[in-house]
């Protein structure tokens, strides 16, 4: 027994011992921008002060607190990130199902069923604003053709809103494609064989052994693309540019427009900042609650 924990405890020291290069690279990349944000935050740092940091306790907080345009796009963000993520997990569900399956041409449907996660992002909401582009996209040129007449789709807040969700689905499926697939290669070909041997059906199988193996490669998904679709910044940016009327600004966006247009620091500092937190209490919360439903189990030592 003694051996056993001294064995168990020399693993351990090793595995911190291999991650310390990387935590310690972490703490530099991340760690150290996110302590200038706090310090700037409460800091006034515009125009008014010359671009010179100046104390100002927490009157930057307190501004946040009152700033309805800053909640407006936390619950605009979010709502983003939820139909979008949401979309994109059911998606990517039926496409990696369908890429683990032999057939023929199946490398090259993979290879391009990546291609549009590939794109940057910049180049690919380009082409999405082309195609919604009033008069001149491909889709006002269909609507004229079968004489709808125009669409004007960019004008209109809720059109617009859609547009982000279906530009995001289309670029970051496949990404959520490929972890599934990889999930699905994972899981023992014997399962399937023994569970047809008892009887079970296709759809059986899919419910009783796939769905429940596939899912910590689901929660991965889940919370990478969780956290990058709230801080949605170039699609947006590039897309719409937070218009019309500010209908689809993310919170990203609001706190770039802080420090570039109005030369804002202290108070981009404080918008970063504050999404951050909602966003990491957001992660935590969701990880309680998988927790509690049994999907997540604490790691045994």
């Amino acid at each position: 027994q003694q051996h056993d924990d001294r064995r168990s405890r020399g693993r351990r020291l090793v595995t911190w011992l291999l991650l310390t290069p990387a935590l310690l690279l972490m703490a530099l990349i991340f760690g150290w921008p996110m302590l200038r944000y706090a310090w700037l935050s409460f800091h006034a740092n515009s125009v008014l002060t010359g671009l010179v940091p100046v104390a100002n306790g927490g009157a930057n907080w307190m501004r946040l607190l009152a700033d309805d345009r800053f909640w407006q796009d936390v619950l605009q963000t979010s709502r983003f990130a939820l139909v979008s993520v949401t979309a994109e997990l059911f998606l990517a569900l039926l496409i990696a199902l369908l890429l683990d399956q032999r057939w023929r041409g199946r490398g090259a449907v993979r290879a391009l069923t990546l291609l549009p996660w590939a794109l940057p992002t910049t180049m690919m909401a380009l082409g999405w604003r082309w195609i919604f582009n009033t008069p001149y996209g491909p889709l006002e040129a269909v609507a004229g053709f079968v004489g709808l007449g125009p669409l004007n789709l960019m004008a209109s807040p809720q059109w617009t809103w859609l547009a982000t969700v279906v530009a995001d689905v289309w670029k970051t499926t496949p990404f959520i494609a490929l972890l599934l697939l990889a999930g699905l290669q994972t899981i023992p070909e014997d399962l399937y064989s023994a569970f047809r041997l008892e009887g079970g059906r296709p759809n059986q199988a899919l419910t009783s052994i796939t769905l429940p193996l596939l899912m910590p490669y689901v929660l991965i998904a889940l919370l990478f693309r969780g956290a990058q679709a709230f801080g949605v910044f170039d699609l947006i940016q590039v897309l719409t540019g937070g218009g019309p009327a500010g209908s689809t600004e993310s919170v990203a966006l609001y706190a770039y427009l802080n420090a570039m247009r109005f030369l804002d620091f202290g108070y981009s500092a404080t918008v970063m900042l504050a999404g951050f937190l909602l966003l990491t209490l957001a992660v935590l919360v969701l990880a309680m609650l998988l927790r509690l439903g049994g999907l997540i189990r604490p790691v045994q030592s």
